[in-house]
């Protein structure tokens, strides 16, 4: 996996125009953090209008297309790059892409929110909580899983997917097949082994009164967010090299061994299992057709930062907000937050992640060969959010 020039394997030129120069990809980082803050910004400024209300709940699947574009990025990003010793250089970048903002982020929200116990910390944050936080592991224990930093629970899965990415696409290469059969293999595991193992261990170290805690932790667990991501390369390969029949007949296959599963177990995994693939066929869509717009792009080239930074932005407004809760308050409530998160987004990028990127650039480029991205490109095809 190291040591030698990695060539692109099965690259193509023609087989990389679906992803253009990656403005779609900034288009869907766009709507994805659109729909994320459009769930907390309706959780703190409720229109009390059942429909909308319910609407701006649905921005959750924001993650999980941010999940689907994270997965075709790397890909996008490992085919098309030849240099000596891929891993270490991916492992570099990926690190000081991410890292820098959220280290910054937990001393923040731990003064902002304090320590004491909360529904994501029943027992409150401790050194354990902030350590397994700072060292991206926080997704692996229950308790330690959004209660440092508010919604670091997706960018554990994406750090932990990183990790397991230049393995998996080592082995795997473009093979699609197999990364759907191991999402397969995966998901089942989760539902039919792993998850009520990890229930019943958890809810008895909790104890009575956590279930509904700690079922949502194993929800959010890398576990049952690693098919969505191993889905995601599948879809790249398949965008970039043309959809086969077998294809629909293995997420045939997919759906009905997910749906035996979910009955065989009662997971109430199979739901989000579809609303995912639904998803991924979405965000294929918009590659397909090159949908492009600039002012989303333009969020979606700021969405790691904005991702971070929209939870403070909601809770400050919350504690000065004029307007009594309603249609009206929801509505300038979220374009408010949208604007006030992009501009911390665009003081973080000149201030903490430009330097990042800059540091990076000099660690990986001194053997480095580009083949069809130029840096500033790759800058912004390589953003998790």
């Amino acid at each position: 996996m190291q040591g030698q020039a990695r060539p692109a394997a099965g690259r193509s030129e023609q087989g990389a125009k679906p992803f253009g120069r990656s403005r779609t990809l900034d288009l869907l980082r766009g709507l994805a953090i659109l729909g994320v803050m459009a769930i907390h910004v309706s959780q703190s400024f409720p229109s009390n209008i059942h429909a909308v209300d319910y609407a701006f709940m649905c921005g959750w699947t924001g993650v999980n297309v941010f999940y689907f574009v994270s997965a075709m990025t790397m890909c996008l990003m490992w085919t098309q790059r030849t240099e000596a010793n891929p891993a270490r250089k991916f492992y570099i970048r990926r690190v000081l892409r991410i890292a820098p903002l959220f280290w910054l982020a937990i001393p923040v929200y731990l003064a902002v929110n304090g320590t004491g116990p909360s529904y994501n910390a029943p027992d409150g944050i401790g050194p354990l909580q902030v350590l397994l936080t700072a060292t991206f592991l926080h997704g692996f224990w229950p308790d330690s899983v959004n209660s440092v930093v508010p919604g670091d629970w997706s960018i554990a899965a994406e750090m932990t997917f990183y990790l397991v990415f230049p393995v998996v696409i080592t082995a795997f290469g473009s093979r699609r097949h197999l990364y759907l059969a191991l999402a397969i293999v995966l998901h089942l595991a989760n539902v039919c082994l792993f998850k009520p193992w990890a229930l019943a261990l958890f809810s008895a170290y909790y104890g009575p009164g956590h279930e509904a805690f700690v079922r949502n932790a194993l929800h959010i667990s890398f576990l049952n967010q690693l098919p969505v991501f191993l889905v995601g390369c599948a879809l790249f390969f398949s965008l970039r090299d043309g959809f086969a029949r077998s294809d629909a007949a293995i997420f045939a296959v997919f759906i009905a061994l997910s749906f035996i599963a979910d009955r065989a177990t009662g997971s109430h995994e199979f739901n989000y299992l579809m609303i995912n693939l639904v998803l991924g066929a979405g965000v294929a869509g918009c590659i397909r057709l090159a949908i492009r717009w600039r002012p989303i792009e333009a969020l979606g080239r700021n969405s790691y930062s904005m991702y971070l930074s929209h939870f403070a932005v909601i809770l400050g407004l919350r504690q000065v907000w004029p307007l009594a809760d309603g249609l009206v308050s929801l509505l300038v409530a979220y374009v408010v937050t949208a604007a006030l998160s992009y501009l911390v987004a665009r003081a973080t990028w000149h201030l903490v992640e430009r330097h990042a990127q800059d540091l990076a650039h000099r660690l990986t480029s001194a053997t480095s060969g580009w083949s069809g991205i130029r840096p500033t490109t790759a800058v912004t095809a390589a953003g998790m959010h």
